[in-house]
C-alpha cells in the first residue's frame, strides 16, 4: 500500500508506549476543529497519492495529527488516520486508522485474516507484543469511502465541528 507504514518497527528505543486507558482517553478528549478545517483537508498530489495532514489541539493540551491519504489509481486505496504527536517520542503514536477495501490485514495475534474496509486500533497488548500500536484492526461497515471514512473517524475520536457548521458535518465535502 501507498502508505510505506511497515507493522512492525525497526527502531524502538523512540517509541512511546500507553496503556488501553490512555489511549481511551485520548479517543475521548474534545478535539475541536478550526474554523478553516475543510480548506485544510484538501487532499494534494503526491506521487502517486493524494496527502494532506491537519495538527489539531486536544481540551487537555495534547498535539494530534490528522493524516489523510488517497491513492489515485484506486479510490479504495486510502488511510485516515488520527495519531498523537507526543512530546515523549520523536514518532507519532497511530491511535486510529481507518483503511479503505485494498489490501488484504491479518492481525498477527489472533492469527485472523480478512479483506475488507477495516479500522486500526492503538492496543497496549500490541506493543507489548513488539508490533505497532495500531496492527490490531476490525472490519467495519461504518463507513465506504474515503469521505465516510473521515466523517466516521470525527464522529468516532472526540473531534467537534465548530458550530457554524454542524450540519454540513455530515454532508459530502471535497478532499
Amino acid at each position: 500500500m501507498f502508505e510505506g507504514l511497515s507493522e512492525y518497527r525497526s527502531d524502538f528505543t523512540m517509541a512511546a508506549k500507553y496503556s488501553d486507558s490512555q489511549i481511551a482517553g485520548m479517543i475521548a478528549e474534545r478535539k475541536p476543529l478550526p474554523v478553516n478545517w475543510r480548506s485544510r483537508i484538501t487532499l494534494r498530489d503526491k506521487r502517486g497519492h493524494k496527502e494532506r495532514e491537519m495538527d489539531i489541539a486536544g481540551e487537555n493540551g495534547n498535539e494530534y495529527r490528522v493524516i489523510l491519504r488517497q491513492g489515485n489509481f484506486n479510490t479504495l486505496d486510502f488511510s485516515v488516520i488520527l495519531a498523537l504527536n507526543s512530546p515523549a517520542s520523536s514518532q507519532l503514536f497511530r491511535l486510529r486508522r481507518y483503511n479503505g477495501k485494498s489490501h488484504e490485514h491479518t492481525n498477527q495475534l489472533e492469527g485472523n485474516t480478512f479483506y475488507d474496509f477495516h479500522i486500526h486500533y492503538a492496543t497496549e497488548r500490541y506493543q507489548e507484543f513488539g508490533g505497532r500500536e495500531d496492527s490490531f484492526a476490525e472490519p467495519s461497515t461504518t463507513y465506504s469511502d474515503f469521505n465516510s471514512a473521515v466523517r466516521c473517524m470525527f464522529r468516532d475520536c472526540g473531534f467537534e465541528v465548530p458550530e457554524t457548521e454542524v450540519a454540513n458535518l455530515f454532508g459530502e465535502f471535497d478532499t
